[in-house]
């Protein structure tokens, strides 16, 4: 089954964004992620067209923050990305007549939309910022190894 790891790799490109002070190139976030650079654009607009981030072009041009992270749930940038379907359950359409068939999708539905329900409230209860709070020390000391001490001082 395909499964849609759009989430997790954005957050992590959001986490790098406040950790840097200049903007980030659609090519270094794909060296990053081990993608294309035209798929980081097409996957950073829908970031963009909510507000999160912004793109600047030409020399030292990138991707920017827009918003501190602590503004920012998990569950803005799971709608910013398009909410993409969470299982590949889906209903049957094999005889829509059939009050069986009927019973069958009806249970599978609801059990579907309790989970969508439930996954939806924990995005709901965590800001993109709060990734980052158990490990802040430890990450801040990497990120000062592999950035040469590029790091903004109030990143949040």
């Amino acid at each position: 089954m395909r499964t849609d790891s759009r989430l997790p790799r954005v957050l992590h490109v959001l986490l790098h964004l406040d950790q840097l002070d200049e903007p980030v190139t659609s090519e270094r976030i794909g060296e990053m992620l081990n993608t294309n650079p035209s798929l980081v654009r097409r996957t950073m607009a829908g970031l963009r067209e909510a507000g999160f981030v912004r793109a600047t072009k030409g020399h030292g041009g990138g991707w920017i923050l827009l918003r501190k992270l602590t503004e920012n749930t998990l569950a803005d940038v799971y709608s910013a990305l398009g909410s993409p379907e969470l299982f590949a359950v889906g209903r049957s359409g094999d005889a829509p007549h059939c009050l069986l068939e009927r019973s069958a999708n009806q249970a599978t539905s609801a059990a579907l939309e309790a989970a969508r329900a439930t996954f939806r409230a924990e995005l709901e209860r965590t800001t993109v910022a709060d990734l980052v709070a158990p490990h802040a020390e430890v990450i801040r000391e990497h990120q000062k190894k592999i950035t040469g001490g590029k790091r903004r001082e109030n990143a949040g």
